[in-house]
């Protein structure tokens, strides 16, 4: 039977505070987007959720359409949960969403009240779960009110189905406006999730950063090393047929071998640190306070154990910095 580390609260992940609010999160979230929910996959899953959590990381991010089909990787850490974190329920946070394609029809996406309300209690089911600690509305629903986007969201609070709500992919006017609606409401609404990292800076130019600053919310960055662009994996070359998220095209289009240029003159800021680019990637994101959490997953404990290496060092130079500014700009 599963125990958990007696010291997994010893200091080695920090913790951060969203926004204003009581909700607490680890710097790390484990993201269950990638390699989960399927069943031949089982052990080498469970044992790297198990790790995470040994490691000081309390939080699991999921959504209604992880994992090889929609629902899948609910239902994993539904079983990885029943079998060895629950009598943790207290220190855990779970997250899920919904709002991208998750069954067949028009309510099977988008955040319509229908939709939000009736994923969120197939996710709960799925996970064994009375509540989730944030509950998300994935993605901005053009056709949809933003009034019945917060209406829903907000009567889940109400009965007992989420502590507390979130976005995800908004942008800053788009955050603006449903912030608004939430505070006439009285909802517990804290934090974006959106796309992130030293490659892909959209927020910033959107103004999402100071309009969360603004609101007392925090982020959580999702897709910090850029599908693996900011690791070690990519600096001999890009292959032609290399996949990007849709969130991050534009990240691309200054080709290949600029790119590889850049993360080379990156990995060796990153040696000069003691570091993997990877780890200063992450670190970077840690930079501002904004960033309550960046969300990353791993197939192997020692993939994550190697990330959460990044902790031992997250302060920046003025120089170092500038030199992250002038690679990035080249």
């Amino acid at each position: 039977m599963y125990k958990a580390d007696e010291n997994r609260y010893d200091g080695k992940m920090p913790v951060r505070r969203v926004g204003n609010s009581g909700l607490q999160l680890p710097a790390i979230s484990f993201g269950m987007w990638h390699s989960f929910g399927d069943d031949a996959n089982f052990k080498d899953s469970e044992a790297v959720m198990l790790e995470a959590f040994d490691s000081g990381i309390f939080s699991y991010d999921l959504a209604y359409n992880y994992g090889p089909e929609s629902g899948a990787a609910e239902r994993m850490f539904g079983e990885v949960y029943q079998k060895n974190l629950k009598p943790y329920r207290d220190e855990l946070v779970i997250t899920t969403k919904a709002g991208f394609h998750m069954w067949p029809g028009p309510y099977g996406e988008m955040s319509s009240r229908k939709t939000l309300i009736n994923a969120l209690d197939g996710s709960l089911k799925r996970m064994g779960l009375d509540y989730v600690d944030v509950y998300y509305s994935h993605r901005f629903d053009p056709e949809t009110s933003l009034e019945e986007t917060a209406v829903a969201l907000d009567q889940l609070v109400r009965d007992g189905k989420a502590l507390y709500v979130g976005i995800s992919n908004y942008t800053s006017e788009q955050t603006h406006e449903i912030a608004k609606i939430f505070k006439d409401l009285h909802t517990p609404f804290v934090v974006n999730q959106v796309s992130y990292n030293m490659l892909n800076r959209n927020i910033e130019k959107d103004g999402l950063l100071d309009e969360l600053d603004a609101d007392n919310l925090g982020l959580v960055a999702y897709g910090p090393l850029a599908e693996g662009l900011l690791t070690d994996k990519y600096l001999n070359g890009i292959s032609d047929d290399f996949q990007i998220h849709w969130s991050s095209t534009e990240v691309m289009e200054q080709g290949n071998d600029k790119m590889v240029k850049k993360l080379n003159q990156l990995n060796e800021l990153a040696q000069g640190r003691h570091q993997t680019l990877a780890q200063m990637s992450i670190a970077w994101l840690l930079k501002r306070k904004t960033v309550a959490s960046i969300v990353t997953g791993a197939s192997k404990p020692h993939h994550l154990l190697n990330n959460l290496e990044a902790m031992k060092n997250l302060d920046f130079t003025a120089d170092e910095l500038a030199e992250i500014e002038r690679i990035l700009k080249a």
